[in-house]
């Protein structure tokens, strides 16, 4: 039986407080190239990962939400593009590309196939299915449409908006005709919120002296709908200023992940005054309306209505890198990791 090296990148140790390359290790294994008799699984190779701010989580001993830990001394698994070269589910066969669950490696067995799902249109970019097409894009489609409830002249505020479902999410909301406005950690990205994805207004979090005073200037008759991927000050400024019947979608709490005690919230008496909804969802819920959001979303890719911004990494040595820079806001748009090209 033929064996292969297989590069991986690995948990060093489990983490507290802000990750650091050095909490993981890139190492190369041997792998035998062929599944075990009689399983179920699948053998791919990896193409593309995404660096998603979730798996901040699982890089703690004790998670403090639904996602297991990672194993040390294991391989990283999370959202990635692979094409499968061997398969003893008769649900794939060899040569078909599918999204899903699997190892930040080169190559992966992956016995779980219930995460994994087949990529039926390549007339687009296959990386976008660790993005646009993927993960993100059904989080954002989920929270956007399931959870909003949006109408047409709505005020809409997204954080950490250049992420890879921040962005989606505040084309969505323009494409609808709100009022969108968006936040992120730096000049670069809140240019790239105005100029590229068709915001009406972006600011800097980090430039602002106070976060209230912030809303209260781009949201003079304050906010509709809320999409929450940071939470601490940022959501406490967000109550101050909601309108009668707001909506808040809560994906993630960025600002929290890397704090040993997480910073409490004082406002929640507006949720009452404002007869407001805040609610939180898990996207593997919603994986069932899949096929609708690929219906929906495809046309506007092609037609260049809804774009797209890619940060990629060439190569698991940058690995590590690219998922500490997510909680440093160094990445660009949506951050993956290019293994191997199709």
């Amino acid at each position: 039986m033929a064996e292969v090296r297989n590069k991986q990148v690995l948990l060093r140790e489990y983490v507290s407080r802000y990750p650091k390359e050095s909490d993981m290790y890139v190492t190369t294994s041997t792998l035998k190239f062929k599944l075990p008799e009689g399983t179920n699984g699948v053998l791919v190779k990896n193409l593309y990962l995404s660096c998603d701010p979730y798996m901040r989580n699982r890089m703690k001993k004790h998670p403090t939400y639904y996602a297991d830990s990672l194993k040390l001394h294991s391989s990283i698994s999370g959202y990635g593009v692979a094409e499968v070269l061997e398969s003893g589910d008769s649900n794939f066969k060899e040569g078909d590309l599918v999204w899903g669950i699997t190892g930040w490696e080169q190559y992966s067995i992956i016995n779980e196939t219930q995460s994994l799902f087949k990529i039926p249109h390549t007339d687009v970019p296959l990386s976008y299915y660790a993005g646009i097409l993927g993960m993100p894009g059904m989080t954002a489609y989920a929270g956007f449409y399931e959870l909003w409830s949006p109408k047409k002249g709505e005020y809409a505020f997204v954080s950490a908006a250049s992420g890879a479902v921040g962005q989606l999410v505040g084309q969505f909301a323009k494409l609808l005709g709100c009022y969108v406005v968006g936040s992120a950690g730096s000049k670069e990205n809140v240019d790239l919120l105005k100029n590229k994805f068709g915001f009406d207004e972006a600011f800097n979090h980090k430039e602002e002296a106070g976060l209230d005073a912030a809303l209260k200037r781009y949201f003079p008759e304050g906010i509709d709908i809320y999409f929450e991927n940071v939470g601490g000050k940022m959501l406490d400024a967000v109550l101050l200023n909601l309108r009668v019947h707001a909506r808040i979608a809560v994906c993630g709490m960025i600002s929290q992940y890397n704090l040993d005690h997480p910073e409490g919230v004082h406002n929640l008496m507006n949720l009452i005054t404002k007869q407001a909804r805040l609610e939180g969802f898990v996207v593997t819920n919603y994986y069932h309306l899949y096929p609708k959001f690929l219906e929906f979303i495809l046309p506007f890719i092609k037609q260049g209505n809804v774009i797209n911004v890619e940060d990629a990494a060439q190569g698991l040595d940058n690995a590590p890198a690219a998922l500490v820079g997510l909680f440093t806001g160094s990445n660009v748009g949506k951050q993956i990791v290019a293994v191997s090209h199709k």
